[in-house]
């Protein structure tokens, strides 16, 4: 991935820009999925969510200033690409969608449930997914991605000590969460 870092961004023909999201989507594709399936906890979903942010860098990729990394640049995209989803209508439709079927149960549902919690193994895994977004975000970046603060800070744009605070919190919320399970 150093090499990624040293790309030259200069999109001059539209070869270059395909050459450059190729390397972009072969070195950071499964990245950018894990932090999307963070957001919207849908395999799917974070798939199709995945192929748009590389269509957008795409697109954007001439707007790149190489005042940050690359890598920095796309999980900046990716962040506020899961955050117009999870505010659009679309987003908040489906969710209402599903507590209206949670009223009104079907077999196939109770089936899926029960397939989905016999496979679900990894307690903690599934105590961070279920913790708010702001320390969902920063407990990704920072043990999954083994990002530091400060570079999480240049993704965010969330002040360190607010970060650190944040951190501090998801793992008091992590360790009562597991405390309660055991």
């Amino acid at each position: 991935m150093v090499a990624n870092e040293e790309i030259a961004i200069n999109v001059k023909n539209v070869e270059n820009a395909e050459q450059i999201i190729s390397q972009l989507m072969d070195d950071y594709s499964d990245d950018i999925l894990y932090l999307v399936f963070s957001y919207v906890k849908n395999r799917t979903t974070a798939e199709d969510l995945t192929q748009e942010i590389f269509i957008k860098c795409y697109e954007k990729l001439g707007q790149f200033n190489n005042k940050s990394s690359i890598k920095t640049w796309l999980y900046r995209i990716a962040i506020n690409h899961c955050k117009d989803y999870l505010r659009s209508w679309h987003y908040r439709k489906i969710k209402f969608s599903d507590k209206i079927g949670d009223y009104f149960p079907s077999k196939a549902k109770h089936v899926e449930e029960e397939i989905i919690s016999k496979n679900v193994t990894n307690r903690l895994t599934n105590a961070v997914m279920d913790l708010p977004e702001k320390y969902r975000e920063v407990v990704f970046l920072h043990y999954y991605e083994e990002l530091p603060l400060v570079n999480i800070s240049k993704i965010t744009g969330i002040n360190s000590n607010t970060l650190k605070t944040r951190l501090k919190h998801a793992r008091e919320l992590l360790k009562n969460k597991m405390k309660e399970e055991v």
